[in-house]
């Protein structure tokens, strides 16, 4: 392992939140306990702030600095980086996407040969298309100061507006921050209701306030996938569909997940799939994916359709 390398990988150990001994960091490098003490002086004159703690339980762990150190980055992650400040300049979070574009380029900048020359090939096969439905616009600094609220267990208070308008305040226990369906959610344990709730960013007023610390609940990515769903109910869309699936609950959840809708077994090789758009376009999208029959009983302006679709896709292949 080079001496890059292992600065790497000794950066990574040093940022879970958690103290290591000399000895542990060297049984990990496979260094010695000297080495370890040399490297970590070299983190230091390269501005990243590694703390030290003194006594037979003492220390190393990596704080936040004064002023941000430059960073560490193996090719993957570079790339992937570089990946991601692209998305953004497309406006995914509003008012970043000039700070993102800066970025981009002083990181481009640096990139050796082989790295920038992956980067131009992505972007060369990828377009931003607009949605027609605009997504929910997010503050960036909104969604910035969730997460930091979240990573290190704060609870918040803050007021939100529901679908009709009516503004609570709430308090609740933040744990993750989920992007579904073109908006932002936020995924928390409401402190006053004593239950899992998720909360549209944008409709989070600004001047969210931080409380105590707390200690964290078991959150699978499961079920905060099962929240989220949960949190988007087929009557909050325009168009409500009850369509009858010729395939196990269990094979239709392993196709779409559960974001496309809530899923009912009906026997071992049918269920019932209750879904909510506000497009009937997207419904007939999800349905032309299946490999397998159903039948639409609701709504009929679904069943009408797919039925002009079906015509035109035979029209379009005439029988020899």
């Amino acid at each position: 392992m080079g001496t890059s390398e292992r600065l790497l990988r000794l950066l990574s150990l040093l940022q879970t939140p958690r103290d290591w001994t000399g000895a542990e960091l060297a049984e990990r490098l496979e260094v010695s306990a000297r080495t370890v003490r040399a490297d970590i002086e070299r983190l230091r004159d390269l501005g990243y702030p590694v703390h030290a703690t003194r006594g037979s339980v003492g220390g190393y762990r990596l704080e936040a600095g004064a002023s941000m150190p430059p960073l560490l980055l193996d090719d993957d992650e570079a790339v992937a980086v570089a990946i991601g400040l692209r998305t953004a300049t497309n406006g995914a979070i509003t008012g970043i996407e000039e700070t993102s574009l800066r970025a981009l380029a002083k990181l481009e900048q640096v990139l050796p040969p082989r790295l920038r020359r992956q980067l131009e090939a992505f972007g060369g096969v990828t377009l931003h298309v607009p949605h027609r439905r605009p997504s929910a616009s997010v503050d960036s600094e909104i969604l910035t100061g969730l997460a930091r609220l979240a990573r290190e267990h704060f609870t918040v208070r803050f007021e939100y507006s529901d679908r009709q308008a009516t503004t609570t305040r709430r308090h609740v226990e933040p744990y993750r921050i989920v992007n579904a369906s073109q908006r932002w959610y936020l995924v928390a344990w409401d402190l006053d209701r004593k239950d899992w709730r998720t909360f549209r960013v944008d409709r989070m007023a600004p001047g969210a306030s931080a409380g105590v610390r707390f200690t964290p609940r078991e959150l699978t990515d499961d079920a905060v996938q099962a929240l989220v769903s949960r949190g988007i109910p087929p009557e909050a869309r325009r168009h409500q569909a009850r369509i009858v699936i010729r395939a196990s609950a269990a094979e239709l959840t392993a196709l779409f997940g559960s974001w496309v809708g809530t899923i009912a077994p009906i026997d071992d090789h049918s269920c019932l799939l209750t879904a909510g758009s506000d497009r009937l376009d997207y419904l007939a999208a999800h349905l032309a994916m299946l490999d397998v029959d159903f039948e639409v009983t609701e709504p009929p302006e679904l069943v009408d359709r797919l039925r002009a679709i079906a015509a035109r896709f035979a029209a379009a292949s005439p029988l020899a």
